[in-house]
């Protein structure tokens, strides 16, 4: 079956609508707001990246812990670092951005506990064995290094005199 040019034109501008409108649902996403980490122990950086309709002129970014920022204009998005307060309580916190033509986003930042441990693993690792043994090791593997070398040169001397 042979489809004429113009019955194509005409298929494809019925079709162009259809297809424009299964796109619109994305533009409604370009306004947008997250941190990074979403999870974060309270004292430590958060970095917060944002999208507004515009992204070349400043927003602000209100959360809770921290207060107001002011996320700029780089490589096409609205971005910021802070410190989230040492002293903030573990929680969900709202995280808002208002652009500046008023549109709004939201998302949410988990500030957990943060937790110090008191010293290292016991590993092993050389000096945290029990007892004054280290010398002794230390001295043996010295000797039995050098014992290899000898009989390495002895083994060697062999060959070319025999």
């Amino acid at each position: 079956m042979r489809t004429s040019v113009p019955a194509a034109i005409a298929a494809l501008a019925l079709a162009l609508p259809v297809v424009l409108l299964e796109q619109s649902p994305a533009l409604a996403a370009s306004v947008f707001v997250e941190t990074n980490p979403s999870t974060v122990p309270s004292g430590d950086e958060l970095a917060i990246r944002a999208s507004c309709d515009d992204n070349l002129k400043p927003a602000t970014v209100t959360v809770e812990p921290i207060g107001t920022i002011t996320v700029s204009p780089s490589y096409g998005f609205l971005t910021a670092t802070t410190r989230v307060p040492p002293a903030t309580d573990p929680g969900d916190y709202p995280v808002r951005l208002k652009c500046p033509d008023g549109k709004t986003a939201e998302s949410t930042l988990h500030v957990v506990v943060k937790v110090e441990p008191a010293h290292g693993p016991a590993t092993g690792g050389g000096g945290t064995a029990p007892g004054s043994s280290a010398p002794t090791i230390i001295g043996g593997g010295l000797v039995a290094m050098a014992a290899g070398v000898a009989l390495g040169v002895v083994a060697v001397r062999r060959r070319r005199l025999g």
